[in-house]
């Protein structure tokens, strides 16, 4: 983790170049809502207007893009990831909008709420149906915050995707644990 850590601090740094403060997605932002697994990128959702400046500011630490396109972006430096995906959905623009505020040991981050995280796991299933860590994160999401998830608005993001009967099993075998 020292490594990722370090790599963070300096992305943090490199964001305060850009209009709107990024949020964390992704592995690492797991960990806000009581699910910890390891990781080997970071991943953070940013305002396609800041698309530009952020691509400047990565590269001016040394990242070289492997793709980007209107959606998302690929950074590497060595064996080091970076990956983002920009902000321009209405829904993606108000999980930005509404990234809560987390004071760490690496600096201030702001994290997409435990549905937004759902809903970007499930999207990333939905793209590549043998993405099965992203169906363990779904699953390890509802478990551990089925007291403060807002139920609503998780079956919406599984309609939007017409997975709504995945979200019922999980919740069935959650409920038979």
């Amino acid at each position: 983790m020292p490594r990722l850590a370090d790599q963070i601090r300096e992305a943090l740094q490199a964001f305060a170049a850009l209009r709107t403060p990024p949020a964390l997605i992704g592995g690492l932002a797991l960990a806000a809502h009581r699910v910890v697994r390891a990781t080997r990128d970071v991943d953070f959702l940013v305002h396609v207007d800041d698309a530009d400046r952020l691509h400047d500011a990565l590269s001016a630490l040394g990242y070289r893009c492997v793709h980007r396109s209107v959606d998302a972006a690929n950074y590497v430096r060595g064996d080091e990831g970076l990956d983002v995906l920009f902000a321009h959905r209405p829904e993606a623009l108000s999980l930005l909008a509404g990234a809560g505020v987390r004071e760490s040991p690496l600096g201030t981050l702001r994290v997409v709420d435990a549905e937004g995280l759902i809903g970007f796991k499930l999207q990333a299933l939905v793209n590549d149906p043998g993405r099965a860590r992203d169906l363990d994160d779904i699953r390890a999401l509802l478990r551990n915050n089925a007291a403060t998830l807002d139920m609503d608005r998780v079956r919406r993001y599984f309609a939007m995707f017409q997975r709504e009967s995945l979200l019922d099993e999980i919740l069935a075998d959650q409920d038979d644990e």
